[in-house]
Parts: structure tokens; sequence; C-alpha cells
């Protein structure tokens, strides 16, 4: 890895490993001058696909990273994985952690497994007949498996400090344990900050690594902006049994009937239609390949197929579907699909709206 990119590796031999689960083998990072505890969350997703080319992701791997997050029905972004596998192997395959004591091997490959984890975790990515810690085609794969069930489980604790994301990533690199000794990512004091700062640096890098999504959709113009004139109620990630996941997957906003509903930023509708739990409902495609969902409308303004400004009215706020009163759900997804939400707020403000 490049000193530029600030990752501290002991020679040429990427030394330690992410995934050396519970050894405390982790990869060395450039340590951080604060300690205020875990990840905050605070860091937004990019969608879309894969930057390619020099100083990105080799053409050679991306539509393998990019299959493996689509697989993951949890919301994993390619960029994620993508950062990672820059992280810990530079996209070596043939990258080898070694112990910088003894000298002997730790872990193998473009995704850095240790044997143990290979083990359990590995998986017949190119369906040949075998599982090879060597070959990116099953390498990848199994990352992208890994990191899709750390962060389902991840979904589970919305009272831990950090976004799923984060923990699904803090977990990866230290093993789940550690995220629930510390109710969280850990902070910068354990490990001399070795996955606190993992963690933040992917959270960053992966923006660098994915590419803005227009996919040939006209020009669309605008401005982003608060999605309803009301104010915020049920907060994401609050648990409860109402919702099927156990916890909310977006915010709501507190709109009476009939109240107008606008599209937080420029993009192309991918959905407009009624859905059982979220009523009648619209899903928004965005440039930067995000999406984000308005549902329980009583009206829907907009059909499928429409381009759309931001602060373009969409709809009216209701209560259709699983409501307890007239209210805007409001979701931001790195997929259309249920279960791929990240935190809306954070997205917003990075956007400038002020909320």
């Amino acid at each position: 890895m490049e000193a530029k990119r600030g990752i501290a590796l002991l020679a040429a031999a990427f030394v330690v490993s992410p995934l050396a689960l519970g050894l405390g083998i982790i990869l060395l990072i450039a340590a951080s001058d604060d300690d205020d505890g875990g990840g905050g969350g605070d860091f937004g997703l990019a969608g879309g696909a894969l930057r390619v080319g020099p100083g990105y992701v080799p053409a050679k791997y991306a539509a393998l990273i990019e299959k493996a997050a689509a697989d993951c029905d949890q919301g994993l972004p390619a960029g994620i994985l993508a950062a990672q596998i820059q992280a810990e192997s530079n996209f070596n395959p043939k990258a080898q952690s070694k112990d910088p004591k003894t000298g002997k091997p730790i872990a193998d490959g473009i995704a850095q497994f240790i044997p143990s984890t290979w083990a359990s975790s590995g998986i017949d990515g190119n369906g040949d007949g075998k599982k090879d810690v060597w070959d990116p085609e099953d390498a990848i794969p199994s990352q992208g498996k890994m990191m899709c069930e750390l962060l389902k489980t991840a979904k589970k604790h919305p009272e831990y400090n950090g976004s799923p994301i984060e923990l699904a990533l803090a977990g990866y690199n230290a093993g789940w344990g550690r995220v629930q000794q510390y109710k969280g990512v850990p902070p910068a004091s354990f490990a001399e900050g070795q996955t606190y700062n993992y963690v933040k640096f992917i959270m960053a890098a992966q923006a660098k690594l994915t590419a803005p999504d227009t996919s040939g959709d006209p020009e669309m113009s605008g401005e982003w902006t608060k999605p309803v004139n009301a104010p915020l109620g049920t907060p994401y990630h609050q648990s409860g049994g109402m919702w099927s996941s156990g916890y909310h997957t977006g915010i709501d906003f507190v709109a009476s009937i009939g109240t107008p509903i606008r599209a937080a930023g420029p993009g192309k509708v991918v959905s407009a239609s009624r859905v059982n739990a979220y009523g009648r409902q619209v899903i928004i495609r965005h440039a930067d390949g995000m999406y984000t969902q308005y549902a329980h409308m009583s009206q829907l303004k907009v059909s499928t197929g429409d381009t759309v400004k931001g602060g373009q009215v969409i709809g009216l706020s209701g209560a259709d579907g699983n409501v307890s009163g007239p209210h805007l759900h409001f979701e931001v997804r790195t997929g259309p699909e249920y279960g791929t939400d990240i935190a809306p707020l954070p997205y917003l403000r990075k956007k400038g709206v002020n909320i």
C-alpha cells in the first residue's frame, strides 16, 4: 500500500491480517490521536459501480467484488469490499502476511484469510470443485459472504456504538467477540487503535473507490432538500417488535395526511407502487448510486421511470400500510430493496440539507 494512503505496513509482506480473528493480529494502520470510543456511524456510504483503473480497483477484480456485494441481501456496498481488499493485500492475490517476530505465515491471498477462518468460512466461489484461498474467484466471494453475515448480525444491535457497516468491519478485523465486549467498534485504546483506525480507513477509502452511477440517465438538476416540512419522529435503528427486522430501518417525519412529500434530491423513480407494509411508496435512484424511499403516502404524484428534480412533489403524506398514525417513513439505501438501509441523517447532511 502506498504511504500516501495512510497505511503503515511492516516491510512489503503485508504483515498481519484483519482476518486473524481473536488473535490480536491486525493490519497495522497509522494510529489516531483521539480516543473517544468506537465509530459513530457518521460516515457516508457511496453507492454505484466501482471506480476501475490505476490507483483504484483493477478491472480483473471489479466484477467479482461487485457480484460479492450484490449477492448479499443486507446492503453491503461494493466499495466496502474493495477498500478492505486494498487495505489487506493491495489487490495482490499472492499476498501473504507473516508474523513480524517469527516470520511464519499467518494469512494468505487477496482477502488475507488465516487457515482456520478459511476452513470455516471459505467457499468454492467459481464452482470448480475446490476452495482455494489463493484464487480470487474463491477468496472474494468468501470475503463477501463473511461480511454479509457480520452485517446481518450487526443490524441486530442498534444499541451498539457504530453503524452496522462499521460494526461488521470491526468484527471482520478483531472478531465479533470484541464488538460484543465494547458494545460497538472497539475504542482507540484497544490494540493500539488498530481496529478503530481500520474501520475509519475503510469507511473513508470506500468513497474513493466508488464512481458516480448515472447509468445513462438524462442530466438531472435540482438541489437537495428535506423531504417534507414536518418534525422528526421515530429515529433510525430504534428497536421494537413492530418492525420485522427488530429495528426501524429509516426515519419518520410526523406529517399530517395530505402534506406534500418532495424528492430529497434529483434522480430517477425506480418504483412508484403499493407495498403491504410500506403502503404507497416511491423509491428514487440518485446519481451517486444511492436510493431514497418515501413510504405510507396517501397519493402518488410520480410514476416509475420519471426523472425528478430535488424538491419536486412526488406524493402526499398519509397513513397507508403498517402504521400507527400518519407520517412519512424515509429511508436511504445502497440498493432499491428492503434491508439495504443506511443512516439517513448523515447522508442528507453531507448533501447540504440542514436537518
